[in-house]
């Protein structure tokens, strides 16, 4: 459209103009005009049905207080004059079908089981009124009337009307604009036709003359004036141009020291960048010494952990006769505690070797894998008779192995803290956003302090004394250190002795598997 217009004469554009702008006054002129009478239409409708329910209502009072239901449809008879109303009905006051009237060819023509309150509805091309039947203050009954609501032939028929009108003043405004057009086109052609003089032939001193003293008259004059101002500006260019040498010169000598300004910071942040990578390759070197020194303090603990353990069976066993009740007891507490730090270097093993081991990305079905978890959980025994509430979470991809160690930890975790509940309920889901997937295990247990959140992820830290709630604090610090291997975020919220939720994200593009 654009392109046209540019392509366009004046004559054209201005005949444009008003054909656009009369076009544009009736489509808002007959747009309003068409809103008023449906609008006027409806009230009118509205208020003929409510007139004829009214007269119904007044006529059908004594039937109803009668319990005369002929003389009720008698009444309803007489809007057979009323071929929009498809069909009509009276109510008593309890709400029960009185009477009843059918249009023709309106059999079988369903009513509704109770009246509704005053008032009326317009619904597929049809309208339904309710009206109370009200003597001497006390309700008797509801006067039904559904009729047809012709709104689209009224709307058609008014939409042809505005349509011949639009047409018809259209066709003049194009006459009248091209007896107009002419004093204001004539002389811009004249110009048009001076211009290209000078530009083909170089004659400056070619004139427009001036035929009417409006605003195409000051047109004229200027553009003449512009002609014999021509050869003075050139020599003003000519001085403008010597100006515009020197500004260039002068920004060549600012790019020279803005491109040494930028060489020179590109020199520092190649110094700094070549820093950064000598203070990463030792933090790595100093992280996987401390890997190496975890996995050996661990390995080397676990010989005389076993021998402690052993020791206190066979004296048990060997000597269970020559012990008494309170060295019994003391035995069991040193093997029980032997267990627990058995259980901690394995942890602590397991915390380690997953600093160093290789991640496998795959595609991860999480409902799968939350279901294979429960199971290996229910083998344990550990979850009894609690409510799992299991919803729909979206695939992601990661360490299959590493996810089964998620899911187990979440959701054993849950399993134990909720274990004191009369009726424990745990909830499992997830939901996909713009750039990641966040999933969440919920539980109604014991909850924790708020206050002491960020301690929740930390290797051997607990916000429960281990009567309570037995554990080695280090299955949270595994999940937390999976899911940052892959990108993602952990997190929990919780009040104490209201549950808590544990939520983690992973990304959905790949990642490299770095903490």
């Amino acid at each position: 459209m654009a392109m046209v217009a540019q392509r366009t004469s004046v004559h054209g554009k201005l005949l444009l103009l008003v054909l656009a702008t009369t076009a544009s006054a009736l489509l808002i002129t007959g747009a309003a005009m068409v809103t008023y009478d449906l609008y006027t239409f409806r009230l009118t409708w509205v208020a003929d049905l409510t007139a004829q329910a009214d007269i119904l209502g007044l006529a059908a009072a004594p039937a109803l207080e009668f319990e005369d239901a002929e003389s009720a449809e008698e009444y309803l008879e007489l809007l057979q004059a009323k071929p929009n109303i498809m069909g009509a009905a009276i109510y008593t006051a309890t709400g029960a079908l009185f009477a009843e009237y059918q249009a023709a060819g309106q059999a079988g023509l369903p009513f509704p089981h109770l009246p509704d309150l005053d008032g009326y509805n317009i619904k597929g091309g049809e309208l339904t009124l309710f009206k109370r039947i009200v003597a001497d203050r006390e309700i008797l009954g509801t006067v039904y009337i559904k009729a047809r609501y012709g709104i689209v032939g009224r709307l058609l028929d008014y939409l042809g009307i505005v349509g011949a009108v639009a047409v018809l003043s259209l066709l003049a405004a194009v006459l009248i604009s091209r007896q107009l057009q002419k004093s204001v086109t004539g002389p811009i052609r004249e110009i048009t036709s001076v211009a290209r003089k000078v530009v083909d032939d170089r004659d400056f001193s070619a004139r427009a003359s001036r035929t009417t003293d409006d605003e195409i008259g000051v047109l004229v004059d200027a553009f003449n004036g512009m002609l014999s101002e021509i050869a003075n500006r050139t020599q003003v260019l000519e001085e403008s141009n010597l100006h515009l040498g020197r500004e260039i010169a002068e920004r060549e000598r600012t790019e020279e020291a803005l491109q040494a300004s930028e060489n020179r910071l590109r020199s520092l942040n190649t110094e700094l960048e070549e820093r950064v990578a000598a203070r990463t390759a030792q933090l790595e070197a100093a992280n996987k010494d401390l890997e190496g020194f975890s996995y050996s303090v661990s390995h080397d603990l676990r010989a005389p952990i076993r021998a402690i353990s052993g020791f206190c069976t066979l004296l048990v066993e060997d000597h269970k006769h020559q012990l008494d009740e309170e060295a019994s007891r003391k035995l069991g507490i040193i093997a029980a505690e032997s267990e627990r730090m058995g259980r901690l270097i394995d942890d602590l093993l397991a915390f380690s070797r997953l600093g160093r081991k290789a991640l496998d990305p795959a595609e991860l079905d999480m409902s799968e894998l939350v279901r294979d978890a429960l199971e290996r959980l229910n083998h344990t025994g550990q979850n009894r008779k609690i409510d799992f509430r299991v919803g729909s979470m979206p695939r992601a991809r990661g360490d299959r192995s590493l996810f089964e160690q998620v899911w187990i930890n979440l959701l054993s975790n849950a399993i134990k803290f909720s274990s004191k509940k009369d009726a424990p309920v745990i909830e499992v889901g997830g939901i996909s956003e713009q750039q990641e997937h966040v999933y969440f295990v919920r539980d109604n247990g014991a909850g924790f302090d708020g206050r002491y959140q960020g301690r929740l992820f930390g290797v051997f830290q607990r916000l429960h004394h281990d009567h309570e709630f037995p554990g080695t604090g280090v299955g949270l610090a595994l999940v937390h250190r999976i899911v940052t291997r892959h990108g993602g975020r952990v997190w929990a919220d919780g009040k104490l002795d209201e549950g808590a939720t544990f939520h983690f994200t992973l990304p959905k593009g790949a990642t490299d598997g770095r903490v």
